[in-house]
Order: C-alpha cells, then sequence, then structure tokens
C-alpha cells in the first residue's frame, strides 16, 4: 500500500492531443511536449498517480506496460472533457474488503459523509463578506441540517433529501452574484454548471483512483443507489471534498479569469472548447493537488475503518477549515 509520504510526491498530468501535445518516454520518465516539440511536461513515472488524455490518443503497449508498473491510472476524454475510458491501477483480491461492502446494510456512514459535505458547504458561506440577515439564515439552516442528517436510524431517502434541501440553499447563496438558477448534472445551462462538471469530474477521478488502490468495489456505494455501470461509492466518496472544486470556481469568478468568449452555446448548452480549456483544467487540478494530501489521509483512514468495522463517528472528517488555518 501507498503511504502518506509516498503520495505527497504524486503528479497529475494532462495531455492534449488535439492541441497537438505528445506523450513519449525516456528511460522512467513521463514526457510530454507541445506542438512544436517544446516540453511541457517531465516527471519521472514513479511520481505519476494520474494521466488524462483529452482528445484522439492510440494506447500503446509501452503506455499500459509503464501504467503497470508504477501504478499510475489512466483516463481517456474526448475534447470537451467528457470521460469515455478509465484505465486503473487497482489492487486485486481484497476478498476481506469487498465482503464487508456486500454485507454492510446501514446508513451510519452515508450520514456521516453527508453531514461533513454539509459542514464544508457552510463553511464556505460562512466566510463571504457583508452577509444578508437571509444568508445569515441559510448558514444556521445549514447548521440545523448537519446535525439533522445525524439522527439515528435515518433512511437513505431522507439523508438525501436533507442533503438535496441544503444543496440548493447552499449554490444559490454562493453564486447568486453569478446569475445562478439551478444545479443541474451535465445539462450545462450556463457556465457556472458546466465548469463545475469539470471540476467535478477530474476531483471523481482522484478518488476514484485511490479508491481502485485499495481494491474496493466502487460500484458498491453506501448511499447512492446502485445502477449498471455507476461508480456509486467514488460518489458517496467525493462528496465532503466537493466544495474545494467551488471555491475553486469562486476564487476564479473573484479574479476575473472567467472569460464567456472561451465558451460557446449550442442547444441551450455551453461548452468549453478544447482550445481553451486547459487554463480552467488547470485551476481545478491546483486545487484539488492543494489538498491531496488530506484527500488521500481521509481515504486511507476510511479504508482502515470501514475493515475494522468501527463506528460511524470514528470515520474520517475533512475539514476546509483546518486547511484554511493552516
Amino acid at each position: 500500500m501507498m503511504s502518506t509520504r509516498d503520495f505527497e510526491y504524486k503528479q497529475i498530468a494532462f495531455v492534449f492531443t488535439g492541441k497537438g501535445e505528445k506523450i513519449s518516454f525516456k528511460n522512467d520518465n513521463l514526457l510530454i511536449t507541445d506542438e512544436n516539440g517544446k516540453t511541457k511536461h517531465q516527471s519521472t513515472c514513479y511520481r505519476l498517480f494520474l494521466l488524462f488524455i483529452c482528445g484522439d490518443y492510440c494506447i500503446t503497449s509501452g503506455l499500459l506496460d509503464r501504467a503497470n508498473k508504477f501504478g499510475f491510472n489512466i483516463v481517456l476524454m474526448t475534447p470537451n472533457l467528457r470521460v469515455t475510458k478509465i484505465i486503473p491501477s487497482k489492487a486485486e483480491g481484497n476478498v476481506l474488503l469487498r465482503r464487508r461492502q456486500y454485507e454492510y446494510d446501514k446508513t451510519d456512514i452515508a450520514a456521516r459523509v453527508i453531514a461533513n459535505k454539509i459542514h464544508n458547504q457552510n463553511f464556505l458561506l460562512k466566510k463571504r463578506r457583508n452577509k444578508s440577515e437571509e444568508e445569515k439564515d441559510i448558514i444556521q439552516k445549514l447548521k440545523n441540517f448537519e446535525k439533522e442528517v445525524l439522527k439515528p436510524n435515518l433512511k437513505v431517502q431522507e439523508i438525501m433529501g436533507i442533503e438535496g434541501v441544503s444543496a440548493k440553499l447552499y449554490f444559490q447563496t454562493l453564486f447568486k452574484e453569478h446569475d445562478w438558477t439551478a444545479r443541474r448534472p451535465r445539462v450545462k445551462h450556463d457556465i457556472t454548471n458546466c465548469l463545475l462538471d469539470i471540476g467535478y469530474t477530474i476531483l471523481f477521478n482522484v478518488i476514484n483512483a485511490l479508491l481502485e488502490m485499495y481494491g474496493f468495489d466502487v460500484y458498491v456505494g453506501i448511499l447512492h443507489t446502485q445502477f449498471f455501470h455507476r461508480k456509486s461509492l467514488v460518489c458517496d466518496l467525493e462528496e465532503p471534498f466537493r466544495p474545494i472544486i467551488d471555491a475553486a470556481l469562486i476564487k476564479a469568478f473573484n479574479l476575473g479569469q472567467i472569460n464567456e468568449k472561451d465558451f460557446w452555446k449550442n442547444q441551450e448548452q455551453f461548452i468549453l472548447p478544447w482550445k481553451n480549456s486547459a487554463p480552467y483544467v488547470e485551476l481545478f487540478i491546483k486545487a484539488i493537488m492543494e489538498y491531496k494530501n488530506e484527500i488521500f489521509i481521509y481515504l486511507q483512514s476510511y479504508y482502515r475503518a470501514f475493515v475494522q468495522k468501527k463506528n460511524a463517528e470514528d470515520f474520517p472528517f475533512f475539514d476546509l477549515d483546518d486547511k484554511e488555518e493552516s
């Protein structure tokens, strides 16, 4: 298993083949060059954790061999950043862990995960300056929801209901200066939703890679219902970390880094063309990498707590507030 110290040095790399970028290897080093042959990224494969390839690309045996040898994950995406294939580096045969997953039928861990998410959402709202009375009221409501979701023996539908109401209040407050109407995943009816989808996709694949590393069946969730081909556990354990993406997007808006001219609209959907996507991908990766150790420690602790059948209150809790104060 990877240690915390090992993970501190891990890196994420993005390749945009539509821009003429190319992948090559020199000994045990990954090289990514631009259309002019200039080196854009160079690192030892020992430090590579995730390789995103955006655009058309022919997978070679050399790439697959190195991914297997050095344990990095490959994510293939369309030029518009839609995931088409994930080639994970994963632990095989963790029978005890999977047996525990299949036997678990409670909601206490799910409730803690959602309480964690609401806590971090509320932290971002508390950071807003010159809060109105309405905003203060919403902050208090989220504080109450964080406690309410931890009531014993709640059903999945009740937990999801509290999460849904909290999320609605949270988003309409956090993005109210940016013409917010609603959170509609994959619909992309505005620039904010379009960018949230991109950020959440990158985050999803980081969480997925770590869960695969421990040998989890990522299709078996603790909250999200199992559907064919949906990685429900990744959806579940991504929840506490989503505010990392939200905070990065708000910061980008405030710094004037979001340019409407970078997007084009087609049939009521906003699309970010591949030629304009690199700066936005970079800002989300930077935000995630700032918290990469916290994400790793959380999932490592989750794995240990789950296998040891600990009580829900002994499971990890990711607190954005701790990072901000450090």
